[in-house]
């Protein structure tokens, strides 16, 4: 069962307190100062951030942007940290939802609810709840990433396999597949895909952290997580599904071959395959992700990020119109698009429904309809902790070992929270274990 948890009170606590101790200069106006033009420094990772970033400036001469590709989520996070404490942080940025609420703990981000009254309503309601904690706001949602199925239609009609609605039709699927074809696999499981597995868990039931109050509750190692990872590892056994990496040179070879056949991902995968498998566009399709339980639609996200206005601006209220634009804007949706990336508003998913498909699948007329039906599906209250990045490096490593001595997956589960746990407990939370 399902227990929402709709903020994290105890993050946020610590967080307001934090940015009020580096709440940013002052700010004249989201306008231009009398010295010229406001400038806002801006860290963000991805093809569709430039085009992004043009379009606000020509359309906004008193606050120009800078930005800087810092990384991509991890690294960013990690600098962003590290500048924040030096002082010298950019004024806004780019961060994922699962690590957010690190972020406010770490008194990155800084509370901006006075400049989004009323924003909510942009978005879908699992979608705007990774940026509110205890009635606060800490970013405007860019871009979502609910989980899909992307799949390689031509090599499924070859082979005479139905795109799979359920795990458990999935699991027939991929016997199918290598039967018909011994050297093709329906999918990977990579073991290192922290933010695939937690996908799937979420879909499953499972909530990792809750919080109630200050006293936090971990539980990685739940019945529902348990089932998942005892799902992968009897495909893994049987030889059913490709338990290697992904985008290595060697998997993007297969992928080209059409000897992987789908991608269970974030809706962002049609850009990454497209990336590395250009000459198979046209081949590919799009559904939605198969069901644990028969009916049940909802999905976790794999990924998706907030702009966020750090504690370190200098000007507060020009950074949070600056957000709000790169989150709400037809202008920005439209660069977001263009670059294959899905946007989080959805003012943004109505446009996309007047917009080509992406390259990967020139012909899918309904992949858009699709997405936005995946997207209202998405679980509407998934809590993240304050060391998402520290469970991301324990699960890396535990679940990599596994795969490769033929342990028990469920074991790298209780491996994982015994180190977030041991994290947390050392970092000052009340924590309990299940």
């Amino acid at each position: 069962m399902r227990h929402p948890v709709r903020t994290a009170a105890s993050v946020a606590a610590v967080a307001l307190t934090l940015a009020a101790c580096s709440s940013g200069g002052d700010d004249a106006g989201a306008g231009a100062t009398d010295e010229g033009p406001i400038t806002l420094d801006y860290w963000a990772w991805g093809t569709a951030q430039q085009p992004m970033v043009d379009a606000w400036n020509a359309a906004h001469p008193d606050v120009q942007v800078k930005r800087t590709d810092a990384g991509g989520g991890t690294d960013s996070s990690a600098k962003l940290v590290t500048a924040t404490r030096a002082e010298n942080a950019p004024d806004v940025a780019i961060v994922e939802y699962n690590t957010l609420p690190a972020m406010i703990v770490a008194g990155v981000a800084t509370d901006i609810s006075e400049h989004v009254d009323g924003l909510d309503s942009e978005f879908a309601p699992g979608v705007w709840n990774q940026v509110t904690f205890d009635g606060a706001t800490y970013g405007v949602p860019q871009d979502a990433g609910p989980q899909a199925l992307t799949y390689n239609k031509k090599r499924f009609d070859e082979l005479g396999i139905e795109v799979p609605t359920t795990w458990e039709e999935f699991a027939d699927a991929a016997e199918k597949v290598h039967e018909a074809d011994p050297d093709a696999y329906l999918t990977t499981y990579a073991p290192a895909e922290f933010g695939g597995f937690a996908g799937y868990a979420q879909q499953a039931g499972s909530e990792w952290w809750s919080v109630d109050g200050d006293a936090w509750t971990v539980d990685f190692d739940d019945e529902a997580s348990v089932a998942v990872a005892d799902y992968w590892e009897d495909l893994v056994d049987r030889d059913l599904v490709l338990a290697e990496p992904l985008l290595t040179p060697e998997w993007n070879a297969q992928l080209n071959k059409g000897d992987i056949l789908s991608w269970p991902a974030g809706l962002w995968a049609a850009g990454v395959l497209y990336g590395v498998a250009e000459e198979s566009a046209g081949d590919w399709a799009m559904a939605p992700l198969p069901q644990w339980t028969e009916g049940d639609s909802s999905v976790g996200f794999q990924g998706g990020s907030a702009v966020v206005v750090t504690t370190s601006a200098e000007h507060p209220e020009a950074a949070a119109e600056f957000a709000r634009w790169m989150g709400t804007s037809d202008e920005a949706a439209a660069a977001q698009i263009e670059q294959g990336q899905y946007p989080a508003s959805l003012s943004g998913q109505e446009l996309t429904l007047e917009s080509d498909p992406p390259l990967l699948m020139p012909e899918q007329e309904d992949y858009w309809e699709i997405a936005a039906r995946i997207t209202q599906d998405t679980i509407p209250e998934i809590s993240w902790g304050p060391d998402v990045n520290v469970a991301s490096s324990a699960f890396q490593d535990a679940m990599s070992k596994a795969v490769t001595n033929g342990t028990p997956f469920r074991d790298a589960l209780t491996r994982t929270e015994d180190e977030v746990v041991a994290d947390m407990e050392k970092s000052g939370f009340d924590v309990t274990q299940k």
